[in-house]
């Protein structure tokens, strides 16, 4: 029905760079926002940014000042602008999408910052 693919992890230096995508396909009328979690061994998933259609956004505050979120709202694609990158950052990046009934999820991106 929905799927949600996300692009643009790898493995970057720590002081780094990584721009990451999600692409939204199906059935997708309209949406409230999108948004990326992340999660690390060991740790919970945590929400790292969320944007909604309207445009307003929402931080963590460990991202805030070095993180940036925006939303394509003609092609349902959502971007994770990440500057600053540090060893604390490596995670699985994981895309939301909060439609009109549900909630879905994609498979994630693997984001590694090494020191």
């Amino acid at each position: 029905q929905v799927q949600l693919v996300e692009s643009g992890g790898g493995l970057v230096q720590a002081g780094g760079s990584l721009r990451l995508s999600c692409a939204a396909s199906g059935s997708i009328s309209s949406i409230n926002g999108m948004g990326w979690f992340r999660q690390a061994p060991g740790n919970q998933r945590e929400l790292v940014a969320y944007i909604s259609s309207g445009g307003s956004t929402q931080y963590a505050d460990f991202v805030k000042g070095r993180f940036t979120i925006s939303l394509d709202n003609a092609k349902n694609t959502v971007f994770l602008q990440m500057s600053s990158l540090q060893p604390e950052d490596t995670a699985v990046y994981i895309c939301n999408l909060i439609g009109l009934r549900f909630r879905y999820w994609g498979q994630g991106t693997q984001v590694t910052v090494s020191s």
